[in-house]
């Protein structure tokens, strides 16, 4: 199965040698650079004020000094925008056939046909398909590209995209972000409506020494609810690429919204994307994280639980193999009364990989009665991996309740055995001990997309098997 599987993305891979691109910078960021993205895209003047505000922030701001190693990044070997050579389209058959033929081999018009209210899909640096079911579109529900949300609501744009979430100042790849940022999605649902079907975004980054700076903003109304899924892959090429695109969510009281990413990008790509969502009283954000691919990773999806009886649930799945750093976690700042949240990390490595859980747990004073619990479980699958735990607890009320656990095993000889003596072979037992391992990650996604992870899953693990 895996042998088929390669071939299929091998197939992939080749289509990027037949797209032709309308427009693409040289490698390496300038002001000039920053200033021609904002040209091409026709955005407003205080757009453009905001990337080159953002440049100069970048600029000055340092690579970080913790984590995974970012020493063979080359940032002046980045190409930061290029534009495939196709028009937008609403129906997929206006899509030009190399685009659409890499989209279709990943399942997405399948996907679109069977279980998704809307679908975007993003080559390179911009949206070259989008489409919102009709029923949803009559309840006042947005789910557009960001650059076409810029123009069509930009008074609503304006005042969320990068001010009270995520801010440029943040660290020297948000700040990247706003200087280059490009495509995405923009998602607003009103009040009281609740999307009982999920909206769906998938990022292809195709090009060699590719950059991609996609936007996602999610503007959660009163009462309403959402479930929003990302899935992002890249091929592999003999040159470092990079990924640092910027998720924003807002979720308003009582309202409550489900995001779920599936990142697959290839073993050349540095993965440093920043996700934040703010969340008002009686409001609820859920994380639902699968990191499978990247060279490095760095990825803390962060809550700020704002109003009283705001809640946060945190479930991610990090696999590292041979030259793969996957450092990943989440963040948590209680800073209202009766605020929840709980945290399941889980992590796999294998042939040397290293996966950590690096987390950031913080109660202000005055947040009374706010509960927190933290569970780390990490499975190594032989004596050269490793796997770390890095928590940070800054608690300042003292009438709150929170714990943590960390667990590290390996693959149980004795289940093995066992498995084994009831027929299965020992490839098939270490498949099943796995998947029963990543199962509470699984069982928080749509079908389609649980058989997804559970299909990368044994990928790497019949790589390492073989």
């Amino acid at each position: 199965m895996a042998e088929q599987i390669l071939k299929i993305n091998k197939e992939i891979y080749t289509h990027h040698d037949k797209v032709k691109y309308a427009y693409k910078t040289k490698p390496g960021l300038t002001k000039e650079i920053v200033m021609e993205i904002s040209r091409q895209k026709n955005e407003p003047e205080w757009m453009l004020k905001k990337r080159l505000e953002a440049f100069e922030i970048f600029k000055k701001l340092p690579m970080p000094k913790w984590g995974p190693d970012l020493k063979d990044l080359d940032l002046s070997k980045i190409i930061y925008y290029q534009k495939a050579d196709a028009k937008k389209a609403s129906s997929w058959d206006d899509l030009p056939k190399e685009i659409k033929n890499t989209f279709e081999k990943l399942g997405i018009p399948e996907a679109e046909r069977n279980v998704l209210a809307g679908t975007g899909a993003q080559y390179e640096s911009e949206i070259v398909y989008h489409s919102l079911k009709k029923q949803w579109e009559d309840k006042g529900v947005i789910f557009l590209d960001c650059d076409v949300a810029l123009k069509k609501h930009e008074a609503l744009f304006k005042k969320y995209f990068m001010t009270s979430c995520i801010s440029p100042s943040l660290h020297k790849f948000s700040a990247l972000h706003a200087a280059v940022w490009s495509g995405g999605t923009f998602i607003y649902v009103p009040k009281n409506v609740k999307l009982t079907m999920p909206l769906q975004a998938y990022f292809r980054m195709n090009a060699k020494a590719a950059g991609q700076f996609e936007h996602t903003l999610i503007i959660i109304d009163k009462g309403a609810e959402v479930h929003y899924i990302e899935g992002c892959s890249a091929p592999q090429y003999n040159a470092n690429s990079l990924h640092a695109g910027c998720v924003e969510i807002h979720v308003m009281e009582n309202a409550k919204a489900r995001y779920s990413s599936i990142e697959n990008w290839s073993k050349n790509t540095y993965n440093l994307n920043t996700k934040r969502a703010i969340v008002e009283k009686n409001g609820t954000i859920e994380w639902v994280n699968g990191n499978m691919g990247s060279r490095n990773t760095m990825l803390y999806p962060t809550s700020i639980l704002k109003g009283e009886n705001a809640k946060s649930d945190f479930i991610g799945i990090a696999f590292a193999g041979k030259g793969q750093n996957q450092d990943t976690g989440t963040k948590v700042y209680h800073l209202a009364k009766n605020t929840t949240s709980t945290v399941k990390s889980k992590s796999i490595s294998k042939d040397g990989g290293i996966t950590s859980y690096r987390g950031l747990l913080h109660i202000k004073k005055g947040a009374l009665d706010s509960k927190s619990h933290v569970r780390c479980d990490a499975l190594m699958m032989d004596s050269i991996s490793e796997s770390n735990t890095f928590p940070y607890m800054d608690v300042q009320e003292k009438e709150s309740d929170l714990g943590h656990e960390a667990s590290v095993g390996k693959i149980n000889a004795e289940q093995i055995f066992y498995l084994m003596s009831r027929g299965l072979s020992q490839e098939d037992a270490t498949r099943m001990i796995v998947s029963g391992f990543i199962e509470p990650v699984v069982k928080k996604l749509p079908l389609e997309y649980a058989v997804e992870l559970n299909r990368l899953i044994e990928i790497e693990m019949e790589s390492s098997l073989s």
